[in-house]
């Protein structure tokens, strides 16, 4: 039997295409957890790889304090932020590791003429290397977490990048690869496609999961 593509889970084009980007644009999650061991290392404490993947998707701020009550990393929450996300930068810089067929996707909804919003919970410092990697115009929006009041799993940050675009959320289609964002997603009326990576994804009505975006 033929694996279901993003193609054949969404029938016609859609209004506007809202894309998750840890995990889903890009393969960073094993660069955040490199940096949470390294940073619970350095306080002394313990934090498993199932700790690092229980806050897959997490409002960064979240995940810190994650890191402060079972890491034991004893700084400000946004210092924890901060430190985390200087090194994943870091690694971006070095190379920016694409998720099979993501690039390829962007392009053929480009030539479309469907326009597309980035909507992560990374903050903008990081949002800005890989945008400066892809290049001028790909996104037509961007939400990052510093940018809303509520993190996923709120619908918040989907109901802004659609506003932002001025489309309908009810007409567009929402890409995640953690159940936080499918539940952010779909809180705000999106059609989901769920490209699972580090992190199942419990099936749903109306979830449409693909193994790639090839």
């Amino acid at each position: 039997m033929t694996a279901p593509t993003v193609s054949t889970a969404v029938a016609s084009p859609p209004a506007a295409v809202l894309w998750d980007m840890d995990g889903t644009l890009v393969d960073t999650e094993p660069y955040w957890m490199e940096c949470e061991h390294e940073l619970v290392d350095a306080f002394g404490g313990r934090w498993t790889d199932d700790d690092a993947r229980s806050i897959v998707g997490f409002d960064l701020l979240d995940a810190a304090a994650a890191l402060r009550a079972r890491g034991g990393v004893d700084l400000e929450l946004t210092e924890i932020v901060e430190r985390l996300q200087d090194g994943v930068i870091a690694r971006v810089r070095g190379r920016v590791p694409w998720r099979p067929g993501a690039r390829r996707l962007l392009a053929e909804l480009g030539a479309l003429g469907v326009p597309c919003a980035l909507v992560t919970m990374s903050w903008e410092p990081l949002a800005r290397a890989i945008l400066d990697a892809l290049g001028p115009g790909t996104f037509q929006a961007v939400v990052t977490g510093d940018m809303v009041a509520n993190g996923k799993p709120h619908p918040e940050p989907y109901l802004e990048a659609a506003a932002r675009l001025a489309v309908d959320p009810l007409e567009c289609v929402a890409i995640e690869d953690s159940p936080t964002g499918v539940a952010s997603a779909s809180a705000a009326g999106c059609v989901v496609v769920a490209v699972p990576h580090l992190v199942a994804i419990p099936a749903a009505p109306g979830l449409h999961v693909v193994p790639t975006l090839k």
